[in-house]
């Protein structure tokens, strides 16, 4: 499976963006897709995850409410849609795939997009 992540870019606080992950390969059947990111100095983290097939979603508590993950079949694609976006969401975010029967291992991963909040 290859991850493609797009969609980054430099927004003023109180925007929006919307990331794409695209799957080449295979398709995400029996697989959750989440997007995580990675500020400067800090460690990667959790932002949101779908499962492609029941469309069940997570999120982390700072970004529920603000962010919506969906996922487009046809297309086979995840996005993120990121609104009241702030300084603090600055990162580099990426998107990766992980089995359903074996969470927790993150096997799949695309490059990263940079996203930066302007205040």
């Amino acid at each position: 499976v290859q991850l493609q992540a797009s969609g980054g870019g430099l927004v003023q606080a109180g925007g929006s963006l919307r990331l794409s992950c695209a799957a080449s390969g295979r398709t995400f059947n029996l697989y959750d897709v989440g997007w995580f990111r990675q500020a400067p100095g800090k460690e990667r983290e959790f932002v949101a995850s779908i499962n492609w097939s029941r469309g069940s979603t997570e999120y982390v508590d700072s970004v529920r409410g603000r962010f919506t993950i969906s996922r487009d079949k046809f297309k086979n694609t995840v996005y993120l849609q990121m609104d009241s976006l702030k300084p603090e969401d600055t990162a580099i975010y990426y998107c990766g795939a992980q089995p359903t029967w074996d969470r927790g291992n993150y096997r799949y991963w695309g490059q990263g997009t940079q996203v930066t909040v302007s205040s």
